[in-house]
């Protein structure tokens, strides 16, 4: 069978996964993919792991749940497959990139694998969930892995941008060691927050201002391809 995630992530992951409550939560998510439809499907659970090797790490993008509509996840936190309607947030993060980066045009798809494949950690909080129910598999263990997950990215790596947009994901940065990271904080880009201080933040030319003074080359955050 082919490894789910790219093997730079064994030195995380493995020991990881022998830990009593990871045995416990594999157990749960293959008994509820047995009775109900669960997103994303198997294979794609640790894409984020295996589009983006530990090596490579730059930025790293928390968000909370997978999406939970049919044929939205695919394991990158904020991101859609080719094909699928932008979903709200995402159409905003794609707003306050045109007023940030130069040269950003709006792209159809919500397909962020291009930023994954440069170094751009797409993590989700908790990596599965029952359709068309959010939040469902919260509080069963994803939550340990991935702060686990976080705090090893923190001493494993070096300067690297940790975006951290709500107050969730704000919380997480009691993991991160900031001597040896930046770590930027806003408000959510939901419609319910996002005028509170998400537009207008910057955080993604601020990320790439972090990257380029510490020798690191920067992300092209452009999707269009035309």
């Amino acid at each position: 069978m082919e490894k789910r995630y790219d093997e730079s992530w064994d030195v995380i992951l493995k020991p990881l996964f022998k830990e009593p409550y990871m045995r416990s939560l594999s157990q749960f998510v293959q008994q509820e993919r047995q009775r109900c439809l669960i997103f994303p499907p198997e294979d794609l659970v640790l894409n984020a792991f295996k589009l983006t090797p530990l090596d490579q790490v730059k930025v790293v993008i928390l968000g909370q749940d997978p999406y939970h509509n049919d044929g939205q996840a695919h394991g990158l936190s904020f991101s859609v497959p080719d094909g699928v309607a932008l979903p709200p947030s995402l159409r905003n993060i794609y707003s306050e990139l045109q007023t940030d980066i130069p040269g950003f045009t709006y792209p159809a798809t919500g397909n962020l694998t291009k930023w994954a494949t440069q170094g751009v950690l797409l993590l989700n909080a908790t990596l599965t969930v029952r359709a068309h129910e959010a939040g469902s598999h919260q509080k069963r263990g994803w939550e340990l892995f991935t702060d686990q997950i976080i705090q090893k990215i923190s001493e494993h790596c070096e300067h690297v941008v940790f975006i951290l947009w709500g107050s969730y994901a704000q919380k997480k940065a009691v993991l991160i060691d900031k001597s040896k990271h930046l770590i930027l904080t806003s408000v959510h880009p939901s419609p319910l927050s996002v005028y509170r201080g998400f537009f207008g933040c910057k955080h993604f030319s601020k990320a790439n201002e972090y990257l380029k003074d510490h020798g690191r080359l920067p992300i092209d955050w452009r999707i269009a391809t035309d």
